[in-house]
């Protein structure tokens, strides 16, 4: 683990705020590739997958969210005690800007986080960006389980995301559900933008084909280091926002944790919807 994660840790206060929370089993991880923020609306073999989930994984006692969607400048936890999603993008239909999302937060929980890892602050506003509540909508339609989401600090280089996620461990231990919410392809200048069932050309097929591979292999490093695994990765990977939340999904695992993947497709051509759960 690289030094910079770590501060002086305050044992007497992360007993005081844990105490309260049920011994329960580890939970899995869970990466979503979430794709179009219309997925919100449709009922598809995609939607229709997190539905089955949610009603088949164990329940959480709260949800941890790592969306590509909320990019900052340092690293930051959210302790609103009432987030409420929001509609960061624009253009759609006035029906998505009608569905409502608005589950309790876990401010507990969130300054846990601040405890293993002084270098994330709080919160106190951010409510639940599509890459969090479009996905949840579908998993836990009721939003009755507490949420709240860790940022991705642009300004960092892949391996600190990989080395920070490890350090997050715990939280597993807490009954909380970490997601990954991004896509392993995400290029929006080659999208179908009319036809959800467009064709998927081969760079984005070969790529997300290699990241399975690798995934299945247990070759995580050699994920961190997508850059080297060919000419497609720079098509498929043009910005690493939508990448990074896998990051911190595979570094949160456990050596020889079981890997199983509950979605595989694309759609707008190009958009790798690939789903996973580890453990």
């Amino acid at each position: 683990m690289a030094p910079w994660l770590y501060g002086q840790m305050k044992v007497s206060a992360l007993d005081t705020i844990t105490s309260g929370f049920k011994s329960t089993p580890k939970m899995p991880l869970l990466f979503v590739g979430h794709g179009h923020p219309m997925n919100a609306l449709f009922d598809n073999s995609f939607t229709q997958t997190l539905h089955r989930l949610g009603q088949t994984m164990e329940r959480p006692q709260a949800i941890m969210v790592i969306s590509a969607h909320w990019e900052t400048r340092g690293s930051f936890v959210s302790v609103n005690p009432h987030p409420k999603a929001i509609y960061d993008f624009g253009g759609f239909p006035k029906e998505l800007f009608e569905v409502q999302y608005a589950p309790p937060g876990a401010p507990a929980l969130a300054k846990s986080v601040m405890e293993d890892l002084p270098i994330v602050q709080p919160d106190p506003n951010m409510g639940l960006d599509h890459g969090a509540w479009t996905v949840l909508k579908h998993i836990y339609p009721k939003a009755d389980i507490p949420v709240f989401q860790l940022s991705i600090d642009y300004t960092q280089p892949i391996e600190r995301h990989f080395e920070l996620a490890q350090a997050l461990k715990k939280l597993r231990n807490k009954g909380v559900l970490i997601m990954g919410s991004g896509n392993i392809v995400h290029n929006l200048g080659r999208l179908d933008w009319r036809n959800i069932d467009g064709k998927t050309e081969s760079w984005a097929q070969q790529f997300d084909q290699t990241v399975k591979q690798r995934l299945g292999n247990g070759d995580f490093n050699a994920l961190v280091q997508y850059k080297k695994l060919g000419p497609e990765a720079m098509l498929a990977v043009p910005t690493e926002d939508h990448y990074l939340p896998m990051i911190y999904t595979l570094g949160l695992a456990d050596n020889k944790e079981p890997l199983k993947y509950i979605y595989e497709g694309f759609q707008y051509g190009n958009i790798s919807m690939r789903c996973f759960t580890i453990g």
